[in-house]
């Protein structure tokens, strides 16, 4: 059993219909916490959504694309009206594309960038300031090992999730006195759908793990019991800060 009660919070997800975001679903939705799953895929968020109400919680599925301005204002709206203010905001949409920078064209640079990193401003913009005056709210964005190091053919992935971290620090000191934290956390390489092609590819599985320390691929589920950490009472003085989950990858 979870060691974190959220019962009677409600939490936004983006990025929920798949990897890292259905795993925070699931542990958030363990603890009791009503669930706002966002994504472009509904039919992924709907599968999310039905493991998570398997735990007695109310979970509700918008479909939107982050990026998109309009968008999220009619989602503010509608999941204000439909469940509430939201107490916890996890931003964990983001999409990476690996090749050369002479390779990339300015619609991928801008694709990456809005997803990773606009979105998050676009989102916090948005429901922020619903969440103030309430004395307590958690903020967790989705950095990345790539926030801290830099792999060849990773610019623009890396660009993107180095600015979240300047956006956490400086957020976090705006939204202290309301008592809101915002916080990072840096995956390193986990066994999702993003990482699916590195996976299946022998000699770029080889090198990952090799470069691991503790020699495998990260489960999910430990971004889900972190993230419920950061929710909790107890990480109420946690803020401004990146906490890095990589099975040992940047301490080499």
């Amino acid at each position: 059993m979870n060691a974190y009660s959220l019962k009677g919070k409600i939490a936004l997800i983006t990025g929920a219909s798949k990897g890292l975001g259905r795993a925070m679903a699931a542990t958030l939705a363990e603890a009791g916490a009503d669930l706002v799953l966002v994504s472009r895929n509904r039919e992924q968020l709907e599968e999310t959504a039905r493991a998570a109400r398997a735990f007695g919680v109310k979970a509700l599925v918008h479909q939107a694309d982050v990026t998109n301005e309009a968008q999220i204002a009619r989602l503010a709206e509608a999941v204000t009206t439909e469940a509430g203010v939201p107490h916890i905001l996890i931003n964990n949409a983001g999409i990476n594309i690996r090749k050369p920078l002479v390779e990339f064209s300015s619609s991928e640079w801008r694709q990456v960038l809005d997803t990773n990193l606009t979105s998050v401003f676009l989102m916090c913009r948005y429901f922020v300031p619903q969440m103030l005056g309430r004395r307590y709210g958690r903020i967790i964005n989705m950095t990345s090992t790539m926030s801290h190091v830099a792999i060849a053919g990773r610019t623009a992935y890396c660009a993107s999730k180095t600015g979240l971290l300047g956006l956490i620090r400086a957020l976090a000191l705006e939204l202290a006195p309301d008592g809101i934290t915002v916080n990072g956390i840096s995956p390193g390489p986990f066994a999702t759908e993003m990482n699916v092609p590195l996976m299946q590819n022998p000699e770029m599985n080889r090198q990952f793990l090799a470069a691991t320390p503790l020699g495998r691929w990260g489960d999910p589920r430990d971004i889900g019991q972190l993230a419920l950490y950061l929710c909790s009472d107890d990480a109420g003085f946690i803020t401004g800060t990146d906490i890095v989950v990589d099975g040992g990858w940047t301490a080499r």
